[in-house]
């Protein structure tokens, strides 16, 4: 017991350090007053970041298929928008966080339907049990521990704790497509623009939690920074080979049509003596095998015809 005591009072005295850290950060001169989250500009990225994956739905929606996109990013950005909800309640002055996760909920929640209806049965299995493992199951028990066990600032604190592992985790969950795009050197299902402003959007949170002094909203944005870079440099790499290899196909298309119109032009044109005699030729053929069936075919041919009667 003293010692889980005082590895939780280290723990407290390091985050001290770290908000104050962050602290001289943000008190360095007035320069962060001009970060574009004090103009309203920040909720526009914030919108924009969730409103980025809907090219890939309407894709989604014209060949009536989820084909190789995974429902894991948005079932886990879900998660984590119900969790800093419920973070920024138990905080204060973070009006912001409540609005622009309340918006975020409702979106995630339209892009995870969107995926139910148009999935494969198997992967409507996994996105299923995504949901209740983690939307129901770990927020409520969440909820339920940190009401009875923890209170005051403590409660704010481990709260602010789990928010920020779960961060990581939603930047870590495209790693999966990423590995997808390394496989299969095809960057068709890492769309450029989620990746672009995922980055841009880790960027200015980063910075606003430098402002509010809060390093559970400053850290994982230098993760999701990092990873963002990554996949633009990917996506730049992969789509460069991409187009490379779409150029060479329609190119080895164009030779073997230039081939077969060659042999084409050397074929020996026939003339309307010849076409005679072939056809000729094959009736004989034909009566000759009609001969050679034996004495069924015989009678079949002298059996006697039928005639029409006229009335």
């Amino acid at each position: 017991m003293v010692s889980c005591a005082s590895t939780f009072n280290n723990s407290l005295h390091s985050s001290t350090q770290l908000e104050g850290f962050l602290g001289s950060l943000s008190n360095k001169g007035n320069s962060f007053d001009l970060l574009p989250l004090n103009d309203k500009k920040g909720d526009i990225v914030s919108f924009i970041v969730f409103l980025s994956p809907l090219p890939t739905f309407y894709t989604i929606y014209k060949k009536k298929s989820t084909e190789g996109y995974q429902s894991i990013p948005y079932v886990v950005a879900l998660f984590s928008c119900i969790l800093w909800i419920y973070y920024a309640l138990l905080m204060s002055n973070m009006i912001f966080i409540i609005t622009i996760n309340t918006f975020g909920c409702f979106i995630e929640t339209i892009y995870v339907g969107f995926y139910l209806f148009y999935a494969p049965k198997k992967a409507r299995v996994q996105t299923v049990k995504m949901l209740l493992l983690l939307v129901l199951g770990g927020f409520g028990a969440i909820v339920l521990v940190t009401q009875f066990l923890f209170k005051g600032a403590v409660r704010g604190q481990i709260v602010g704790w789990i928010c920020l592992v779960f961060s990581l985790c939603t930047f870590a969950a495209p790693l999966c497509i990423v590995r997808k795009v390394i496989k299969t050197k095809s960057v068709e299902y890492m769309p450029f623009l989620l990746s672009f402003f995922l980055t841009l959007s880790a960027v200015m949170w980063f910075f606003y939690g430098l402002l509010i002094k809060d390093k559970n909203v400053a850290i994982p944005n230098i993760l999701g920074f990092i990873f963002g870079i990554l996949q633009m440099i990917l996506y730049v790499i992969y789509n460069k080979k991409e187009k490379n290899i779409i150029k060479e196909q329609k190119l080895r298309e164009l030779q073997n049509h230039v081939v077969i119109s060659e042999e084409q032009k050397n074929l020996p044109q026939l003339t309307e003596e010849q076409i005679i005699d072939i056809v000729k030729l094959g009736a004989l053929v034909y009566s000759e095998k009609f001969n050679a069936r034996g004495p069924e075919a015989a009678k079949v041919e002298n059996m006697p015809k039928l005639q029409t009667v006229q009335v």
